[in-house]
């Protein structure tokens, strides 16, 4: 009886093992190639965005002031050779030793304004007789000054030097074309040597604006 061994001889001697070699570098392959994609795939992920924006306008605001000496005809006195000249109710060139005279004066924001405005006053004089004289301010409700508005009124400044003095912040400005109304007092010394020379005496109204206006 002859036996085939052939079968068993190739089992045993491993001649197929190319073939299983094949097949596992073969699958080897294949998983290499997905790892690559998966990366590939991680890599071309959607991506989104958004945005907003914003714009801005700007424009400067307007900011001015203005007088009146009768409450009424307001017009802008930006310089001391521009002055508004107070108009006294007894002349002011014919004074007496404390005997004061009165004038009065109004101080309005422009129309053009947006701001509101805090105001000094500030008064100056190089004239010999200015160190003879004082000066006081009030607020009063309606345009007009003597002795019984000045007594009536609000006080704003007393008795300040004409030569140089400043009163800060002494009233405010807070809607336009509506007045302030303000009256001066001027007081001679006791000592105010006859037949003084005449001299000017100049008051600033300096404003700053504040907050804006409504």
């Amino acid at each position: 009886m002859t036996i085939d061994t052939s079968t068993e001889a190739s089992a045993a001697t491993g001649t197929d093992a190319p073939v299983r070699g094949q097949r596992s570098k073969r699958a080897k392959a294949i998983l290499a190639g997905g790892l690559v994609l998966g990366v590939g795939a991680a890599i071309t992920l959607a991506a989104w965005n958004d945005s907003e924006f914003a714009t801005g306008i700007f424009a400067g605001g307007g900011f001015g002031i203005e007088g009146s000496t009768d409450g009424t005809a307001f017009t802008e006195h930006p310089t001391e050779a521009a002055a508004a000249p107070l108009t006294f109710a007894v002349e002011a060139d014919n004074l007496a030793p404390e005997e004061p005279v009165y004038a009065g004066f109004a101080v309005q924001l422009t129309a053009a304004s947006t701001y509101a405005a805090a105001v000094d006053i500030t008064a100056t004089s190089a004239a010999a007789i200015a160190s003879s004289l004082s000066y006081s301010v009030v607020e009063t409700t309606t345009f007009g000054c003597d002795a019984a508005s000045f007594a009536a009124g609000d006080p704003l400044v007393t008795d300040a030097a004409t030569t140089s003095s400043t009163a800060a912040d002494i009233f405010a400005l807070g809607a336009v074309t509506t007045p302030v109304f303000l009256c001066f007092e001027v007081t001679p010394a006791a000592s105010l040597p006859q037949s003084s020379p005449s001299g000017t005496v100049v008051w600033e109204f300096a404003a700053e604006s504040t907050t804006p206006l409504p």
